[in-house]
């Protein structure tokens, strides 16, 4: 059975991988720049994992 922390961490890196590819076919080294960043579902995605995996999928607080 997985650690539930490795999980988030599995889904951040795929996410992050996802959107390093998107800027790459961009040619763009940051959303920011991207004229898709608004709305854009691949970025949307890598904050989501971003949280969760800061969260451990606890609504609320951080764990640091």
């Amino acid at each position: 059975m997985q650690d539930s922390n490795s999980v988030y961490e599995e889904r951040l890196d795929a996410a992050m991988n996802d959107l390093q590819e998107c800027q790459q076919v961009q040619n763009v080294s940051s959303c920011y720049v991207c004229e898709k960043c608004i709305g854009c579902e691949i970025r949307t995605k890598y904050i989501r994992s971003v949280y969760e995996s800061m969260s451990k999928g606890e609504t609320g607080g951080f764990d640091f």
